[in-house]
Formats: C-alpha cells, sequence, structure tokens
C-alpha cells in the first residue's frame, strides 16, 4: 500500500473516531460536562474484567452445582443471603424517598429521587440476580412462581421482590426517555411525562410492597427452628424481626443513598445535589434511625434478659471468644453502627458538618450489614446443644466472586446512566462552568 493510501485509511479512521464522539456528545444531557469518551471507556472496562470474573463464577455454580462454595450443613445460608438481605435493606432508600417525595409531598426531593430510584434498581435487581445462582438450579426458578409453598414467607418475599422490581423498573423507564437524543421522540416525550405524572401510585405500591418483603425477610430469621440467637416473641403471627427489618431499611436506605451520592460527586469532582436537599434527607433518616435504634435496644434487652433466659441460654452464650463472634460485634451493630450516626444527623451541628455527616452515612452502612450478617451468619454459627462447637465459615472464592458481581454491575450502570441521563437536576446550576 502506498503513502496516499495509508493516509487515506488513517484519515478514515479517525474521522470514525470524531464520528463517535461527536454522536457520543450528542447523548450527553445538556449543560453538563462528561469526561472524554476514551476515559471514559477504559473506566468501563476496568470495572467490566471484575463484572466478567464474577460472570465466570456464576456460570461454575451453575453448570456445576453449588458444590462450588463452601456452604455445608450448618451454614445453609451464607454468603449470598448476608448479601442479598444487605442489598435489599440498603435499597430500602428507593420505596422511603419515593414515599417522601409522592406521599408525604417533600418537594426538595425530587433533586435525589432520580438517583434513589436507580440506586434502588441496581439493588433488587442484585438481590434477584444473587436469588437466581443462591438456588443452584436457574431453569427452576419459575417454581418459586408455579409451584408456589403459600405457607413460606420467602415465597412471600419472593413475589414481592419481583414485583417491586417491576415497579422500580417502571420507575426507572421515563429517566431513560428524558435522554436528549430519546426525548426529541414525541411519542417518547409524552410517555415520560405521562408517566411521572402517576408517579405517586408506583410509589404507594412500592411502599406497600417493600414493607411486605422487607418484614417477611425478618420474619424468617425470628421463625427459624433450633436458632435461639434469632428467635424472638412478637404480635400475633409476626416476630418483633419483622417489624424491625422494615424499620432499619427505612432508616438506613436513604444513607446508602446519601453516601453514594458523594462518592459520585467526589469522583466526578461536581457538586451534584444542594446540601439543603441532603440535609433535609439526612434528617429524616437520622430521626427513623433514632427511633428504630431504641427499638433494637428495647428488642435486645428483653431477649436477653427474658427469652433466652426462658429456653436455657443466657446472653453470653451467644458470643464466641474466637474472635469472629464476640461480644464486640454487638457493639458495632447498636453503638458505632446506629447511635453514633443517629446522633450526629438528628443535631444541625452533625448535619452541616460534611465529614461528619459523611462518616454517619459511612457508619450507618455498616450498621445495618452488620444487622444483616448476624442475623443470617451468627444465627447459624451459634452452638445450640451442649456438645455443639461454634461453626465457623469461610466463603469460596466463587462465593466472593458472586458476590463482587453485583457491585460491578451496579458501578457500570450507575457509569452508564450518570453519563447519558438527567439523574441530577440541580447539577447545571451548581455547575456553571460546564
Amino acid at each position: 500500500m502506498n503513502g496516499y493510501g495509508l493516509a487515506e485509511q488513517y484519515s478514515g479512521i479517525s474521522n470514525q473516531r470524531r464520528g463517535t464522539k461527536v454522536m457520543d456528545s450528542a447523548l450527553i444531557p445538556n449543560g453538563v460536562r462528561r469526561c472524554s469518551l476514551d476515559k471514559f471507556l477504559v473506566a468501563l472496562a476496568v470495572v467490566g474484567a471484575v463484572l466478567l470474573w464474577g460472570v465466570y463464577a456464576m456460570l461454575l455454580c451453575w453448570f456445576k452445582g453449588l458444590n462450588q462454595t463452601n456452604m455445608n450443613d450448618n451454614y445453609g445460608f451464607a454468603l449470598w443471603i448476608w448479601a442479598d438481605l444487605a442489598v435489599i435493606a440498603l435499597g430500602g432508600g428507593a420505596f422511603f424517598t419515593g414515599f417522601l417525595k409522592y406521599i408525604i409531598a417533600k418537594d426538595e426531593l425530587k433533586n435525589i429521587i432520580n438517583y434513589a430510584v436507580l440506586i434502588g434498581f441496581i439493588c433488587y435487581s442484585s438481590a434477584l440476580l444473587i436469588l437466581a445462582i443462591d438456588i443452584g438450579q436457574p431453569l427452576r426458578g419459575w417454581f418459586i412462581f408455579w409451584h408456589a409453598n403459600v405457607h413460606s414467607m420467602l415465597t412471600e418475599v419472593a413475589f414481592c421482590l419481583s414485583c417491586y422490581f417491576m415497579v422500580l423498573t417502571i420507575e426507572y423507564i421515563p429517566l431513560i426517555l428524558e435522554n436528549r437524543q430519546i426525548d426529541r421522540v414525541p411519542f417518547f416525550h409524552h410517555l415520560s411525562h405521562n408517566m411521572h405524572s402517576t408517579m405517586a401510585v408506583f410509589a404507594a405500591t412500592g411502599a406497600f410492597l417493600s414493607f411486605f418483603h422487607q418484614g417477611s425477610l425478618g420474619g424468617v430469621a425470628g421463625v427459624l427452628f433450633g436458632r435461639p440467637f434469632a428467635y424472638r416473641e412478637g404480635l400475633f403471627i409476626w416476630p418483633w424481626t419483622f417489624f424491625l427489618f422494615t424499620w432499619s431499611a427505612a432508616a438506613y436506605g436513604p444513607c446508602f443513598t446519601l453516601m453514594v451520592t458523594r462518592i459520585t460527586e467526589a469522583i466526578s469532582g461536581k457538586k451534584l445535589v444542594k446540601d439543603n436537599v441532603v440535609e433535609l434527607l439526612a434528617k429524616i433518616s437520622g430521626w427513623m434511625m433514632t427511633t428504630y435504634i431504641i427499638a433494637k435496644i428495647i428488642d435486645t434487652f428483653y431477649w436477653a434478659n427474658v427469652t433466652a433466659p426462658s429456653k436455657g441460654f443466657n446472653l453470653i452464650d451467644f458470643y464466641s471468644n474466637n474472635g469472629f463472634y464476640g461480644i464486640w460485634i454487638l457493639v458495632l451493630e447498636i453503638v458505632l453502627g446506629g447511635i453514633v450516626p443517629a446522633a450526629i444527623l438528628i443535631t444541625d451541628k452533625g448535619r452541616k458538618s460534611p465529614i461528619a455527616r459523611n462518616t454517619a452515612f459511612v457508619l450507618a452502612v455498616i450498621g445495618v450489614s452488620v444487622n444483616r450478617w448476624v442475623m443470617v451468619l451468627q444465627v447459624m454459627a451459634v452452638p445450640i446443644m451442649t456438645f455443639d462447637t461454634w461453626a465457623l465459615y469461610f466463603p469460596s472464592w466463587q462465593e466472593v466472586a458472586t458476590t463482587i458481581l453485583p457491585v460491578a454491575y451496579g458501578i457500570m450502570l450507575i457509569m452508564i446512566s450518570y453519563r447519558y441521563l438527567p439523574i441530577f437536576p440541580q447539577e447545571a446550576e451548581l455547575n456553571p462552568a460546564d
């Protein structure tokens, strides 16, 4: 090939790249700036590599079975179920923020509701993915719906999770339709507008569904046979854990939304949500957390002094000296993960201090995650017979990879949504230099 041909070829490649960048720029929302397409694709490729690692492990679990895990007779519930319960609790920011915005009419929250919905969509789709891996035979997943055990709390959880995921999908669709190019199509423009006008109905439906599946996840722990660490008395057929799980999701979920918002701001180098919006949601979350942690302390005190002794156990019997499940874990959950962040967020001074506020968000996320950890793994580890010993469990790399898989997927969806969709209504106003 002569020099002219090479120049023509390189010119074609260069024009193609320019065309791709022009197309990419046309998809970015008006009035905001994003990083270069090359940088975006490199970051996407790095996260995608982690995603593929998780997909490989998932396929091993599907094709070779659950022998790829380290679950055993003691640990039928393990790392996956903890991750499932944790992301469902953290995704509670979607239903509670939607409830506050559309039902309680806290109009300021319109500036963060899009991100809350996106995070909820990621959390709930991740929960369904984890369950699909955990059943070991995904081709029989439809049995949950067609051959349902109507006496099982897990059946109700599966139904409500699926229905609420559909609600979140409906809430996420208008955001996609507001993409700059899609919105130019009159049909999609009017569809998005009409869906927004009826969003209160979906928010109310989501809050209703979330109450039951969050509660039933707690109810499962409360009625496990032969597991005194989780056993609770309750109201009618519902153990106290039914109400505590719902309460904690509404209290801690918004903190996760706010924490991810702050991480997004730090990575993008932009202010995305005004402080008054953050402080309002933080204040509500702080008071919800305060009431929850009071109820949790009362529940723990009653269980330790009345319920457990009535079954022949003392409090210290449920905490080991092997370091994994020492009394420190109770302090981490209730004090550092509950009392401290609640005290920060209910005070005006604490909410207005970025360092204190962000610290509270992180501690709150740790607190609710530890709660789900002990209600899944410590429940299984505690010896219940005099000849039993503490059962320890270490997840296999396949379990770790498939637990990280939803994290990588969530990061990728946030990256794409932030780049091409008008997630933050206040971004252009807060960053006029763009």
